[in-house]
């Protein structure tokens, strides 16, 4: 298999993934899951090429495709952890396969351990059993060659790249790939579903150079953990999953020197910096798919939980969304918590000291209360596995 058709077979379970992820959030008939069944057909299309057909191996949750191990990723890793769920030891795929074929399998994945329902080949895709005791070492499907990787939500290079060229056709001013947006997002709400410590992926994260979007998918991994605890689930737990990674496409529109600048700020850069709320909702409202929870977000995210903040609105009974002070706690949370150009980074007790501080002015006080014992257990966690504590410089 060329490099073409193997880049092409990655996108195929990118896609696989997330249709599945969203299948167990939304109606089979969404037309998101439809959009992400027929991405995945396309590159599937091209992955087989002129083969008469593609057989696709798990082997614990890892996946061998033609007997070459497939590279790990947050997409690969959770498509193999679905069909071990799901007890499919193998998938044969023929290049005749239609539309309707892959997305009765995309049902039945997302159905499989809510309703025990059994899944079922169909005429061009083939399901079946392995067993690894009969797997020959000389065809070359030996696990410790390709166990690589870690389990949780860590992201790696290629789904950052995909998100760093999101924001940067955003900064464009080309649309935002909604589809491409969602796909992550499905991935971290199957993380909190599936895996012990997902929050653990935080640790990683800070320590890369593209705040921007680091940040962003900071805020989403915290503010699902707030909603998780809350017993927040399905749709719902999506959309504000999408809010927080859009919270601050506003501040794509402003230049980066700004962003960066490490004297102090002009009233003009100011009143640049306080409109980003305003400049983002602007924008997500003319992005089809994009939930109506997002342009909320992006809107009250520097509201303030006592409306002593911007963009200041006339109405005296206005209350931001619930998922707006979500996001201004996440958002307070790991900007102190992470390195920037002009300020170090905060110790825990530190922030947590400043978030409790803020709470009934700032922040509303029982969310911070929510959220500060969420990241109490992360903490003690991290420390006793000696990870995740910034040291501040």
């Amino acid at each position: 298999m060329n490099t073409e058709r193997r880049e092409a077979l990655h996108h195929f379970m990118r896609h696989l993934a997330a249709a599945v992820s969203t299948a167990s959030l939304y109606p089979i008939t969404h037309s998101q899951v439809g959009n992400l069944c027929r991405k995945a057909l396309g590159c599937l299309t091209e992955a087989i090429g002129t083969d008469t057909e593609i057989k696709i191996i798990r082997i614990d949750d890892e996946l061998v495709a033609d007997g070459v191990p497939l590279e790990r990723s947050m997409y690969v890793g959770r498509l193999g952890g679905m069909l071990k769920g799901s007890g499919v030891g193998h998938i044969r795929i023929r290049r005749q396969v239609v539309d309707h074929e892959l997305l009765s399998l995309i049902e039945s994945l997302a159905k499989k351990g809510k309703e025990g329902n059994e899944l079922c080949s169909s005429e061009n895709i083939r399901l079946g059993q392995v067993d690894v005791r009969n797997v020959r070492p000389e065809e070359g499907i030996s696990k410790a060659d390709w166990a690589s990787g870690q389990a949780g939500i860590g992201v790696s290079a290629d789904e950052m790249a995909l998100f760093m060229e999101m924001y940067d056709n955003v900064r464009k001013r080309k649309r935002l790939d909604v589809v491409g947006l969602s796909e992550i997002v499905t991935v971290f709400i199957d993380a909190f579903v599936n895996d012990a410590d997902p929050l653990l992926a935080l640790a990683p994260l800070r320590a890369m150079d593209e705040y921007t979007y680091t940040h962003s998918t900071n805020v989403c991994i915290l503010n699902l953990a707030q909603a998780k605890a809350m017993g927040i689930i399905g749709a719902q737990l999506h959309d504000i999953g999408i809010a927080a990674m859009l919270h601050d496409v506003g501040k794509l529109f402003i230049p980066e020197e700004i962003l960066n600048k490490t004297e102090k700020l002009t009233e003009d850069e100011w009143e640049l910096i306080r409109r980003h709320p305003v400049t983002g909702a602007h924008y997500l409202l003319d992005i089809p798919g994009v939930p109506r929870l997002a342009v909320v977000t992006a809107f009250e995210h520097h509201m303030r939980f006592d409306m002593r903040g911007y963009p200041r609105v006339k109405a005296s009974s206005w209350r931001p969304n619930i998922a707006s002070q979500m996001t201004a706690i996440s958002d307070i949370y790991d900007s102190l918590r992470t390195k920037r150009v002009y300020c170090k980074a905060e110790d825990f007790k530190v922030v947590e000291h400043i978030l409790r501080e803020e709470a009934g002015s700032q922040l509303n006080p029982q969310l911070v209360s929510n959220f500060l014992r969420i990241m109490d257990r992360q903490h003690a966690r991290e420390e006793m596995n000696g990870i995740g504590e910034t040291k501040p410089s």
